[in-house]
């Protein structure tokens, strides 16, 4: 493999004398840097990692005492290795003061290549090593910090897994046991007894006293790990129930590994019961959400199919209009039963959305108790609330300033009845023909929700009475008193 070139600067103001160096070091395939003067040698070194420093000592400006002096202040080049040329005869003095500035040694003028060739290699060399035991101490250091750290973060583990087991003990949520598989003794600890709802005191540990807080479906379970043991396996892991005392059933997830001696005898077995009742419960109640938001997100589906299909009008823009208005009444009142957690809307709540986009002053009269409606009723009023109140803007008292609307609302036993009375708007007369409202009414109220749903087409404004049960009952109505074939949609009286 080939080794690292190192960097290698000759210092010198004379030309011919840098190229003379040049050619004598040249076979040491080293990387040789020129430099004319001390200024540009510092230069050359603050940008380039330099091994040895070749310097003329006469130099003019700065001579090689003086540049020596100043790489020695610098804290990256206090160690680096320099050789002075000196084409002057020099004394022992001259030869102290050199030391003293940092040279490592001194080559006469005139040089001898040789000699030359064999110091730079030992310095160039000896930087390399230096170097690279630099570079392994870096990784050794490392090596050790990764390793130092590893089991810091492996102790860490090991402390934080014994707290959460004694603080799984101490709330009860675990427990360990050791059962003599040659004498039939058993040990349980604290966790265990209090798992089983049993006292140590009072509870002695014994196969069919365990057997007998064991829920009936899962015996068979203890008996299969006791089987599967004697056939050579070493571990087993189960889910089961038991049956405390007090009658309470508790889910656990029990674990046991067997011990064996030198012929392959099981001779102990040891285990950890974990009570996973809470999990357990937790995702039943997943489960059962998932499959409500599936029934709730079906009927909503369904609901906007209905409006989409039974919808009718003669240009894009009103069906456009009719379809975007039934749709938002929709998801108002699904905002409202979110914000229940889907247990419910009030009357009220759903009355005031819809009542939300129009500006009619004292044109709307209520009254009526608080009423909690379950999700399925607030849904089906919601649409058909819109449908009267879109209708009566349209074609009914709420068209002109002089209409007036009375809602009125009463709840005995368990039956809501709701009355809508328009008044002083246009005359009206009944419809010819059955629109979305009168279809969603009578299919929602009459046949979802058991109710009746009855309109009486006045000629001083439309009578509306709506009956739904409030239970979860659904019945199947007959028509009401009033007629009911109608369209919801309120046609101006002509002529």
């Amino acid at each position: 493999m080939d080794q690292e070139k190192v960097n290698i600067l000759l210092v010198d103001d004379q030309p011919a004398k840098l190229l003379a160096y040049e050619v004598i070091l040249k076979d040491l395939g080293e990387n040789l840097v020129i430099a004319s003067s001390g200024r540009e040698a510092l230069e050359v070194l603050l940008k380039t990692e330099i091994a040895v420093i070749l310097v003329d000592v006469c130099m003019p400006e700065l001579d090689g005492f003086e540049l020596a002096a100043m790489i020695r202040e610098h804290p990256r080049f206090q160690k680096t290795a320099m050789i002075f040329i000196s084409a002057i005869q020099v004394s022992d003095i001259d030869r102290l003061r050199g030391y003293e500035m940092g040279a490592v040694d001194y080559v006469p003028v005139p040089v001898v290549p040789e000699v030359l060739r064999a110091k730079i290699k030992v310095f160039a060399e000896l930087y390399r090593k230096t170097r690279e035991l630099e570079r392994l101490n870096h990784e050794l250091e490392d090596r050790v910090r990764a390793r130092t750290a590893e089991l810091e973060s492996s102790t860490a583990k090991l402390r934080e897994s014994e707290q959460r087991r004694s603080m799984a003990i101490a709330a009860g949520k675990m427990g360990s046991w050791d059962w003599d598989w040659v004498s039939g003794d058993w040990m349980w600890d604290e966790g265990q007894y209090r798992i089983f709802g049993v006292s140590a005191e009072r509870f002695e540990v014994n196969p069919a006293n365990v057997q007998a807080l064991l829920h009936p479906d899962d015996v068979d379970q203890l008996r299969k790990a006791i089987a599967e043991f004697n056939k050579g396996t070493r571990a087993y892991e189960t889910e089961f129930r038991i049956v405390r005392p007090d009658g309470e059933v508790r889910w656990c997830v029990g674990t046991a590994a067997a011990t064996v001696d030198q012929s392959g005898r099981v001779v102990r077995v040891s285990g950890v019961t974990v009570d996973i009742t809470e999990r357990k419960r937790a995702e039943e109640r997943q489960n059962l959400l998932a499959r409500e938001v599936d029934h709730r997100a079906k009927n909503a589906l369904a609901l906007a199919q209905s409006i989409v299909r039974l919808t009718r009008a003669d240009e894009v823009k009103d069906y456009v209009n009719a379809v975007e208005g039934r749709i938002n009444a929709l998801a108002r009142v699904h905002t409202i039963l979110s914000l229940s957690s889907w247990q419910g809307a009030e009357l009220s709540r759903l009355i005031d959305e819809e009542l939300a986009p129009y500006s009619l002053g004292d044109q709307i009269r209520l009254s009526g108790p608080e009423v909690q409606l379950l999700p399925a009723t607030a849904q089906t009023l919601a649409l058909a609330l819109h449908e009267l109140f879109t209708n009566s803007a349209k074609y009914g008292a709420l068209s002109t300033r002089s209409g007036q609307l009375a809602i009125d609302w009463q709840v005995e036993d368990e039956l809501l009845t709701l009355s809508w009375e328009e008044s002083g708007g246009p005359l009206v007369m009944a419809p010819k023909s059955r629109g979305f409202g009168t279809r969603s009414l009578l299919a929602s109220v009459e046949s979802q929700l058991g109710g009746q749903a009855q309109f009486d087409w006045r000629a001083e404004g439309l009578l509306c009475r709506l009956e739904v049960p409030l239970t979860r009952k659904t019945a199947t109505a007959g028509p009401g008193k009033f007629d009911s074939g109608g369209s919801a949609e309120l046609q101006r009286a002509s002529g």
